[in-house]
């Protein structure tokens, strides 16, 4: 009995420290590209007006403005993918920068991720220097944090942040006006989480907290394994001033690959296809789940009357063994009648005799 209780707690312990292990593994690439030292420098690539600029106080990479139609991107230069391995495990990541932009207006700052052979170094004037992935159709995800209002765009105003598939025209977006993306330094977290298949995004203006807000200001749900498939990913930030002399800057930058183990992979449920398969399912099968129903309700309804008469029975039969006896000491005792012959005459019979 002790030997099977110390090998239960052992495979116990051993099931424990395996699931704390494996939800806190390494993440597959954790890059920082603080910008302090010219050593980070082979971390990333830098294309266009953008250069890294080494200050006494601060050392930023300087991505676009100072002259009018300035573009500019940086970039990790190692590719990510979000279904790695044999066993195809999915790949969740987390994002955060500090930026800054200057009081002009501008076409601002976009988070973006572009597939193996996009080129890099090619800009023409469009918005965040993307003009070329809808040319060529290259597909293309972007968090855009804009602070110019086109009209083509369908932007809500010169203060927001959107989220772009394949398109400029954002599938979501948000006012930030209360934040102001201008004139001084601001910190953004963009998180995928592959379990849930979701994007989110969040912003701030409260540098050296390093605890992100809880609530993001934008969510999409997007499966990137799918949209991506096995291809490898380039992510990385992109700017172009437009019509002006919009300074962009880039104080500091970090990236995390997080793969998710295989068991924890889920598909979330989707109302909208459940509510298009039920209504197939209705449209198809009227009739006969119309019969199914009528012969349900008829077995439903026979189990309901067999059980009552069985009930009803039960009861009787508890009743009728429960009858009242009369006791022995009242029982009713014969009695005997005597009957005299006796002759009665009637007296009027005799009268009229005499």
């Amino acid at each position: 009995m002790a030997l099977f209780s110390t090998s239960r707690y052992s495979l116990a312990f051993c099931f424990l420290f395996l699931h704390f292990h494996t939800l806190n593994a390494k993440p597959n690439s954790n890059s920082s590209f603080d910008f302090k030292t010219w050593s980070t420098a082979s971390q990333f690539s830098i294309y266009g007006d953008a250069k890294l600029v080494k200050g006494v106080s601060d050392t930023f990479v300087h991505i676009s403005g100072s002259v009018v139609s300035s573009a500019g991107r940086l970039f990790s230069r190692d590719p990510i993918k979000f279904i790695e391995g044999n066993q195809k495990k999915l790949v969740s990541f987390t994002t955060t920068f500090v930026f800054s932009m200057s009081n002009e207006t501008g076409d601002g700052l976009a988070f973006v991720m572009v597939p193996n052979g996009y080129p890099m170094d090619e800009f023409d004037g469009g918005s965040f220097g993307l003009l070329a992935a809808r040319r060529k159709k290259f597909k293309f995800i972007a968090v855009e944090f804009d602070t110019f209002r086109d009209k083509e765009s369908d932007d809500v105003n010169d203060n927001h942040i959107g989220i772009d598939i394949d398109s400029l025209v954002s599938v979501k977006v948000r006012n930030v006006s209360s934040i102001n993306l201008r004139g001084e330094k601001l910190q953004a977290w963009i998180d995928y989480e592959a379990t849930s298949k979701r994007l989110e995004v969040r912003l701030s203006n409260k540098l050296g907290n390093e605890i992100r807000p809880i609530d993001p200001l934008i969510s999409y749900p997007i499966d990137l394994s799918r949209f991506w498939g096995p291809n490898e990913v380039f992510v990385g930030l992109s700017s172009s001033s437009g019509n002006s002399t919009q300074k962009c800057n880039v104080h500091s930058w970090s990236l995390k690959l997080r793969p998710v183990p295989y068991w924890m992979h889920s598909e979330p449920l989707d109302p909208s296809a459940f509510v298009e398969k039920k209504k197939e399912v209705l449209k198809v099968h009227q009739k006969s789940d119309c019969a199914l129903k009528i012969l349900a309700a008829l077995i439903f309804g026979t189990g309901c009357g067999a059980l009552g008469a069985f009930v009803v029975l039960f009861v009787w039969t508890i009743l009728w063994n429960k009858r009242p006896v009369v006791p022995e000491d009242f029982a009713v005792q014969p009695v005997e009648f005597k009957f005299k012959n006796k002759k009665v005459v009637d007296k009027s019979i005799e009268d009229g005799k005499n």
